[in-house]
C-alpha cells in the first residue's frame, strides 16, 4: 500500500523518538521534525483515522503493526541510504537530506539489490 510521503515522515519520527526517549507525544514529533503543533496534531488524527497510529488517553502515541512496518522499512532506507552517501565522501547532514528524499521514491526491488551492494560496504 502507497501512503504519502509526509505520513512516512510521521511515522518514522515516531519510530526513531521513541527508540531515544521510549515514549513518544506528539510535541516530540514537532520537535523532531520542526512543524508546528497544529500541524501534527492533524496529521496524527489522520494517521489514527488510516489505523497506523493510536493514542493513549494521556496522549502516548503508539505505531500500530501497519504503522510499525512502513516506519521500519523507511528508517532502514535513510540508515543504510544516510550510511552510503556519507562513505562515497557526502557531508553527514547533506547524506542525511539527501537519504530523506531517495527513501520515499525507491522501489523495493531496488533497494533490495542496493542492500546487497552496498550493505557490506556501510559496514567496513
Amino acid at each position: 500500500m502507497k501512503i504519502q510521503e509526509s505520513a512516512e515522515d510521521y511515522l518514522e519520527a515516531i519510530l526513531v523518538i521513541r527508540e531515544k526517549k521510549g515514549m513518544v507525544r506528539s510535541i516530540d514529533v514537532a520537535h523532531h521534525l520542526n512543524y508546528s503543533k497544529p500541524s501534527v496534531s492533524r496529521a496524527m488524527s489522520l494517521l489514527r483515522e488510516n489505523g497506523y497510529v493510536t493514542m493513549e488517553k494521556d496522549g502516548l502515541l503508539e505505531l500500530t503493526e501497519a504503522g510499525m512496518d512502513i516506519a521500519v522499512r523507511i528508517y532502514e532506507r535513510h540508515r543504510l541510504l544516510t550510511e552510503w552517501l556519507t562513505a562515497l565522501g557526502v557531508r553527514p547532514e547533506v547524506a542525511a537530506e539527501d537519504a530523506c528524499r531517495i527513501e520515499h521514491d525507491i522501489s523495493e526491488e531496488t533497494f533490495a539489490r542496493l542492500k546487497e551492494h552496498i550493505g557490506p560496504m556501510v559496514q567496513q
